[in-house]
C-alpha cells in the first residue's frame, strides 16, 4: 500500500508491502512500537532509536522528535485518487451541491449551515470500505443548506451540502 506524508512543503511517498518499506523508492529499516504510554512511541530507524509521542487528529499528525515537533499530513492512494478527481472538475460559482463521490456512511459533519468555510476547508467525513474520506470545499464558500447528518447513509451523487 502506498501512503503520502506531507510534511512543510515536502512530500514523501511511502510503500509499504511484504518484502518491506520503501520512502521516494528507498528501502528503508523501520520498526515503530508503543512504548507504554498511549502517545509515546520507540522506533529504530536504519539502525538508530528515537523516541516519538504522536497526537492524531483525522488526517494529520503532531510528531514530537527530540523537543522539535512536526505537522504531518497522510493520504493513502485511494484517498489521493479521489482527491485528484475532485480536483479536476473547474470550481463552480453560484451555488453548488457538494455530492458524494461514492457510496458510503457519513461519519462526521464538521460544519454547520451559515460558516463561512475557506477552500480546501473539511466539511465531513465520508466512510466508504473501510475507509475515511475527507470531503473537502472546492473553495471559499457558505454553507447553505445540510441535507446528510453523522450515521446517515448515502449513494454516489447525493447532494449533501449546498454551498454558495
Amino acid at each position: 500500500m502506498k501512503y503520502y506524508a506531507m510534511i512543510g512543503e515536502n512530500e514523501y511517498e511511502i510503500e509499504i508491502d511484504e518484502e518491506g518499506v520503501q520512502i521516494d523508492g528507498r528501502p528503508v529499516d523501520v520498526s515503530l512500537e508503543l512504548a507504554g504510554d498511549a502517545d509515546l512511541y520507540s522506533m529504530l530507524f536504519n539502525g538508530r532509536s528515537y523516541e516519538l509521542m504522536l497526537e492524531a487528529s483525522r488526517y494529520q499528525y503532531a510528531v514530537t522528535v527530540r523537543g522539535d515537533q512536526y505537522q504531518v499530513q497522510i493520504e493513502d492512494e485511494r484517498a489521493r485518487r479521489l482527491n485528484a478527481a475532485r480536483g479536476q472538475e473547474p470550481v463552480p460559482e453560484g451555488e453548488y451541491g457538494i455530492r458524494a463521490p461514492i457510496p458510503g456512511l457519513v461519519v462526521q459533519v464538521l460544519v454547520e449551515e451559515g460558516d463561512e468555510v475557506e477552500e480546501n476547508q473539511s466539511l465531513l467525513i465520508l466512510e466508504a470500505m473501510k475507509m475515511e474520506n475527507d470531503i473537502r470545499s472546492p473553495r471559499a464558500c457558505t454553507i447553505k443548506k445540510i441535507n446528510v447528518a453523522a450515521g446517515q447513509r448515502v449513494e454516489q451523487n447525493a447532494v449533501m451540502l449546498v454551498v454558495e
